[in-house]
């Protein structure tokens, strides 16, 4: 069986998407933990660039070095491919992130979830304008809504939520998402020329290393790494080393709208997983409820169409 009809396969499909996306979830409280332990504050966004940076810069050389081990050609990259690779790291990781941390640090939680959401219709968008075998339909536009009501479930807080919108907050991270939709499907067309995991590898790597630069540039000092500070960094670039390779896999092979929705997990395994590390409650009424309308969303806009009669001539 070839790497491509593997990854056609729909319950392939399911099960590495739902990995991805609770590999990221797991990201949320890994992430608190981990600032806490570096004594990071959330106002303190020059740290978080560099503690962004070095766990992209270590993901990718992770990559990098199985891609190298498993006979790849790491270093053969023609000199358009380097071009690309390298837009695609200062895009999907660089600039969303800078735009992501910033937005985070100027709104609330309830909103940069709900507003980081939006990624999915912008990925569903762009794919009907780029991709004839990617349409908009109504079924891929109820699906995303159903979906999005899940998130807005998941994150729900009785006076959290206003209709107050800043640039500098819920505006950036509205702009994160577009970048990293953008970048998502720029990835997909970068994959057909190239090894996936190559890509995904450089692209985290270039990304990181202008993450840090952006984090020395801003003042950021390495704080002490304890034991416990580097085992969290050490996960969170396999959980990123992972999820981002299988996910620019799954991407090569399948539309980008079918994929995207699978994104809106990313919140609930968040929130249930942060509940879990953090001693929080997790079983709540309104956990179960969003995952019940995520799926219910993954499941209409993956839905296979029912075939056509045969036409008798």
């Amino acid at each position: 069986m070839t790497l491509a009809s593997l990854f056609r396969d729909r319950k392939i499909v399911f099960l590495s998407a739902v990995l991805c996306c609770f590999l990221w979830g797991s990201a949320f409280p890994a992430i608190k933990v981990g600032f806490a332990a570096l004594s990071i504050k959330r106002t303190d966004i020059a740290a978080q660039f560099l503690f962004a940076g070095w766990r992209f810069v270590l993901a990718g050389a992770l990559l990098l070095l199985v891609s190298k081990l498993s006979g790849g050609a790491i270093f053969g990259l023609k000199r358009e491919q380097v071009g690309q690779v390298t837009l695609l790291g200062f895009c999907q990781t660089t600039l969303q992130y800078v735009f992501f941390y910033v937005g985070v640090a100027n709104s609330t939680g309830v909103k940069a979830s709900i507003m980081n959401a939006t990624g999915v219709f912008f990925s569903v968008i762009l794919a009907h304008f780029i991709y004839r075998n990617d349409r908009l339909t109504a079924r891929k536009v109820i699906g995303c809504l159903i979906g999005f009501a899940g998130v807005m479930a998941v994150t729900f807080k009785p006076g959290a939520f206003d209709l107050e919108f800043g640039l500098l907050g819920e505006g950036f991270i509205v702009i994160a998402a577009f970048v990293l939709a953008g970048a998502a499907i720029y990835g997909k067309a970068v994959s057909q020329g190239m090894d996936p995991v190559v890509m995904t590898g450089w692209q985290l790597s270039i990304g990181g290393v202008f993450l840090v630069i952006a984090g020395v540039i801003g003042g950021a000092h390495p704080g002490h790494m304890t034991t416990a500070a580097a085992f969290l960094l050490l996960y969170m670039a396999m959980l990123s080393a992972v999820a981002f390779a299988l996910w620019g896999i799954i991407l090569k092979y399948n539309p980008v709208g079918s994929v995207a929705v699978f994104t809106f997990l990313i919140p609930v395994f968040g929130v249930i997983l942060s509940g879990i590390v953090l001693g929080e409650a997790v079983l709540e009424w309104k956990n179960a409820i969003a995952l019940i309308l995520v799926c219910s969303g993954i499941w209409l806009v993956n839905r296979a169409r029912p075939a056509k009669p045969a036409v008798s001539s």
